[in-house]
């Protein structure tokens, strides 16, 4: 990483130098251009000015430039004088740029390939009082003589500005890159990691993320004691009750109820599999989760049906209302996240209580109550409820055949389908689960 940021930076400064360097060139060499013009004018008037004064016309006039050359030409364009070519060796001008516009406007300038001399030439020529042009001209190639006698300098300022931007570059990079270095040296103490303001809301969620990690990885921990010791109680029993009745210990009537244990244990240790088979799916992110419009009244209605004689068994009355309320949802889920609702409902109720079951749609959103009249829940155990293997009464989980896991489920459904889940609970007077749905899409 510090070696691409290096590098970008170092690529952004060559660049910008070398295109400062060509704008400078070019605003200098436009300034030189409009310069040398000003100049040839002010030796054109000069001259003119002599010469229409009457003086002649001497070749010492160009000791104002050495580069100068002057040149008159007729008002045919015939070349009357020149300073640097035989008169006689010369065409006809009356066709130049600046001559034409010196016969026009007065004045005028060009700058061109002139033959006569072989190079590049900068001309401003004005008309005199006589009819006649006054040209002089100097080499364009001047402006380059300039330049290369400055480019020593140009190259070393060049050099040194690249160095300065060099050392900048390492500074910047490593200011930059440092408080992620020093983060990733105090992962487990981000507080101790020096940083500036824009990094703030990264090591924020860094943080927050490094929470999340820890706290998960504790909680799988937990879960797979907490899954070892409860598959344990139950292996335990059948091992030692399937033993006892291989060594012939046990007498005819012993026997039946050893193999009723066995039986109940069996049930119990398949429940906490198929529950743990459950969460796992649920966990896994390579699931793909089907949703289809099912109808929430009467998935609730079958499970009440379902759960009756169960209830019956336990002293229980179970019911069920509402109106027909269709939403987008898994089928699968949403039997799971009812039946599980109501299990606990009977499991922690008292005898010749009961159970209800409600189903309302209300201004766009789908409510789901399963209420009971049980043993309530404690208000310090209120938000634990939903933990993994937490047991509200543990003595009468066992004896009723709960695993701890059902409304870990439930927080999982309700968590994937983007609903949300109220527990309202008073200890010794009954429990209500609410569930609100918000992406219904008829009732009836």
């Amino acid at each position: 990483m510090k070696k691409k940021i290096n590098k970008y930076l170092l690529v952004t400064a060559t660049l910008t130098l070398a295109a400062t360097l060509l704008i400078s060139v070019a605003i200098f060499h436009n300034m030189y251009q409009d310069q040398v013009i000003n100049d040839m004018k002010i030796y054109a008037n000069l001259l003119k000015g002599l010469v229409n004064s009457g003086e002649e016309m001497r070749r010492d006039y160009k000791d104002y430039n050495s580069d100068l050359r002057i040149t008159v030409i007729s008002q045919e364009g015939e070349v009357i004088y020149d300073d640097e070519v035989e008169d006689q060796a010369l065409e006809n001008h009356g066709n130049r740029p600046e001559i034409e516009q010196a016969r026009t406007y007065g004045s005028g300038y060009s700058i061109r390939h002139s033959d006569t001399v072989n190079e590049d030439m900068y001309y401003y020529a004005v008309q005199l009082e006589n009819g006649q042009i006054l040209r002089v001209s100097q080499p364009a190639n001047s402006i380059w003589n300039v330049f290369y006698t400055t480019l020593q300098g140009i190259i070393l300022i060049a050099v040194v500005i690249f160095l300065v931007c060099f050392a900048l570059s390492r500074y910047v990079t490593s200011s930059l890159v440092r408080p992620i270095e020093n983060l990733a040296k105090h992962i487990d103490q981000i507080e101790m990691a020096d940083t500036y303001e824009e990094l703030v809301p990264f090591i924020t969620t860094i943080r927050q993320q490094h929470k999340d990690i820890l706290k998960n990885a504790k909680m799988r921990q937990e879960f797979t004691a907490n899954v070892s010791h409860e598959l344990k109680t139950p292996l335990t029993s059948i091992s030692g009750y399937a033993e006892l009745i291989e060594t012939g210990l046990a007498g005819e009537d012993e026997s039946r109820r050893f193999a009723r244990e066995i039986s109940r244990n069996a049930k119990r240790l398949l429940t906490l599999i198929n529950d743990i088979i459950k969460l796992s799916e649920l966990d896994s992110d390579q699931v793909e989760i089907t949703y289809t419009s099912v109808d929430l009244y009467e998935i609730s209605k079958s499970c009440v049906d379902m759960l009756e004689l169960n209830a019956k068994n336990h002293g229980i009355r179970i019911s069920c209302s509402g109106s027909r309320a269709v939403i987008q949802a898994n089928k699968q889920m949403m039997e799971e996240l009812v039946y599980n609702l109501c299990d606990n409902a009977i499991r922690y109720n008292r005898l010749g209580g009961k159970v209800e079951v409600t189903v309302c749609p209300r201004q766009g959103v789908t409510y789901l109550t399963v209420k009971d009249t049980g043993i309530g829940i404690p208000k310090d155990s209120l938000e634990r409820v939903f933990e993994r293997f937490y047991r509200v009464d543990k003595s009468r989980s066992k004896q009723t055949g709960g695993t701890g896991l059902g409304l870990a489920i439930v927080k999982h459904i309700v968590a994937q389908h983007h609903a949300q889940i109220k527990l309202d609970s008073v200890e010794g007077q009954g429990t209500e689960v609410t569930v609100m749905f918000e992406n219904e899409i008829q009732h009836a």
